[in-house]
């Protein structure tokens, strides 16, 4: 495994590689779990060889001390991807990958960034957008590996990648969870032991939810979803939302023909836990 910390030198081992290989990417912001450990199976299965990027990125935090308290783990990082065959390792600086001019560029993504999380996180997606095309910029990959955890984000790159005419397959895995159903995140280390014995509630509604669904209309489904979390002691949601799976528009009713998921995210004490599900 061979551990690239400037952008440089990952261009140059990854010269000779791309002429004969096909490149399988993992983007992360490290403190790596078992969710992510599975993005990199599937690129492995697919593809000749195996690149995960380890980037904190500081342009998608709209929240300062979010950004500061994120872990940081690089060393037991790379030492699970040495663990798992990982061929190359992306550890660039801030100041390398930015090439020292730390903003975001200002993206247009047909609408899909003024749903849900951008409602709520200013500037999120111009700061995903920018670090996202600026690493296929760097690694050129074959294919590119995003977890539906994070399901508007995947939206938003496959988005990315149709309008900048990027020839990169972007694939989308399923969520991966705990044993009680806690979808998977960096951020689930953080938690106290009160709000992670908790946390499981989140999907244990989205569930719920899904099955009303079925019979209930989309505005009684929301309604009982608020109504569970203004009795819960120690979860705050932020919003639950039904939306067009492809459009990422939040519905009013349910129409033939068109696919939806239930979105939610929800504080547990100060950290923010996000989480969907699809619907029908």
């Amino acid at each position: 495994m061979l551990v690239c910390l400037t952008t440089q030198s990952l261009k140059d081992a990854l010269l000779d590689v791309r002429k004969s290989h096909s490149i399988g990417f993992v983007p992360t912001m490290g403190a790596l779990h078992e969710g992510h450990l599975s993005l990199i199976k599937e690129a492995q299965q697919a593809n000749d060889i195996a690149v995960v990027s380890i980037f904190v990125n500081p342009t998608q935090f709209d929240n300062k001390e979010d950004l500061k308290k994120y872990p940081r783990t690089l060393e037991r990082d790379t030492k699970l991807l040495e663990q798992v065959n990982c061929d190359f390792v992306f550890a660039p600086s801030a100041n390398d990958i930015y090439e020292n001019n730390i903003h975001s560029t200002k993206f247009t993504f047909g609408g899909l960034e003024h749903a849900m999380e951008g409602k709520f996180r200013e500037g999120h997606f111009d700061g995903v957008g920018t670090i996202v095309k600026r690493l296929f910029e760097i690694v050129e990959p074959t294919n590119a590996y995003f977890g539906e955890k994070d399901f508007q984000q995947l939206q938003i790159i496959k988005k990315l990648v149709t309008t900048y005419n990027i020839p990169i397959k972007i694939v989308g895995c399923k969520i991966h969870r705990e044993k009680d159903g806690l979808a998977m995140s960096s951020r689930n280390a953080r938690l106290s032991t009160k709000h992670r014995e908790v946390a499981p509630f989140i999907y244990k509604t989205l569930r719920e939810a899904k099955l009303k669904f079925e019979k209930q209309s989309a505005l009684k489904v929301d309604q009982w979803v608020h109504e569970q979390f203004r009795q819960h002691p120690y979860l705050e949601l932020e919003y639950f939302e039904i939306a067009n799976a492809q459009t990422l528009k939040t519905i009013s009713r349910k129409r033939k023909g068109n696919k939806y998921r239930g979105f939610i995210a929800a504080f547990a004490g100060k950290i923010r836990l996000i989480d969907n599900i699809a619907l029908n």
